[in-house]
Order: C-alpha cells, then sequence, then structure tokens
C-alpha cells in the first residue's frame, strides 16, 4: 500500500463506518474527541490523521486499529510511512481477527522518532517485541528499554510513548481488545 492508499483506506472506513451505524459527524465527533472539520477533511481525503488521531477515532468508534488499513485487493500489507509521518511506518501482520480479538503490527522508527499514543479503550493490552535497535516504552511515568529481543505487555488504556533510542528502531505490537 503506498501513502495514498493509507489515506483513502482511511477515509473509505471511517465513512463507512459512520454511514453503518447511522451517524452525523456532528455524532462520530462526540464518541472520537475529534472535531467534525477534521472528520470531514479526512473522508474527502483532504488531511490524513496522525497516529494519536486515528487511535483516538478507532477507540471512539470501537473499531480496530487494523481496519482502517485493509487491502481490498489482497494480502499485499508491504511497510510504508504513515501519511503525514514519514518517521513511522506501519506494516499490518495480522489484521484484527474478532475470534481472537487481536490484530498485529510491524512497526518502524527512523530518525529517533519519538512518538505519542493516547490511551486506548479501556482494557486494551498492547505487547511489544522489539526486533531491531533499542526502544524506549514510557507509560505511567516510567522508562521501559527495550533491546532487541525484549519484550513487554501493559495495559494500553494509558497514554504511553515510543522512543526510538537508536536511529532506527523495528518492533512488533500485538493488540489485544477485550
Amino acid at each position: 500500500m503506498s501513502a495514498d492508499d493509507i489515506r483513502n483506506s482511511i477515509a473509505d472506513r471511517l465513512r463507512t463506518c459512520r454511514k453503518e451505524r447511522e451517524l452525523s459527524l456532528d455524532k462520530a465527533a462526540l464518541l472520537t474527541g475529534v472535531s467534525k472539520a477534521m472528520l470531514g477533511q479526512i473522508e474527502r481525503k483532504e488531511s490524513a490523521p496522525t497516529i494519536a488521531t486515528l487511535w483516538k477515532i478507532a477507540s471512539g468508534l470501537d473499531i480496530s486499529f487494523s481496519s482502517f488499513f485493509e487491502n481490498k485487493k489482497g494480502s499485499d500489507f508491504r511497510q510504508v510511512p504513515f501519511p503525514n509521518d514519514q518517521n513511522m511506518a506501519i506494516r499490518v501482520v495480522f489484521p484484527f481477527d474478532a475470534a481472537t480479538r487481536m490484530e498485529m503490527f510491524e512497526v518502524t522508527l527512523t530518525n529517533r522518532h519519538h512518538q505519542r499514543s493516547p490511551g486506548h479503550r479501556f482494557g486494551v493490552i498492547e505487547h511489544t517485541v522489539t526486533v531491531s535497535g533499542i526502544l524506549d516504552l514510557i507509560y505511567e511515568g516510567r522508562v521501559h528499554r527495550l533491546n532487541p529481543g525484549q519484550s513487554h505487555r501493559f495495559h494500553a488504556d494509558v497514554a504511553h510513548q515510543y522512543r526510538a533510542v537508536t536511529d532506527t528502531v523495528v518492533f512488533q505490537n500485538i493488540i489485544c481488545y477485550t
């Protein structure tokens, strides 16, 4: 998927979800905490959300994060830079599975990127495994340094951060919804 494909996929998924639930932009804004204007710009493909904004939308609408990256052409989930954040690339390893209520991503942070994430829905648990580089996982005022091969599990319903200590960090992230 290219950055344009991701932007289009996000826009289509947001619009489809709103229509299926018969939500106005006003109601979707109330549920997600994202302004009506921003939601409209995303749907019209005039703007791409940040990762933090996309998580707010996913949490507010009670849908999986990976559902925004569904590739209707098959399972070609190549890693591409995220729109509006060229220092972060995401690859869907396993899209959301309703039976297991899990999804898995591989994330690459470059240029010592520091990614901040709002808290997700209550009960969401993330499992992070560093593949290469050194990653600081920060939440509740504590820094958890992960070297290659190390992992950490945490309740992701609190604000958390991923900070690349080395120039490039690759990590896998398994998200479990309750």
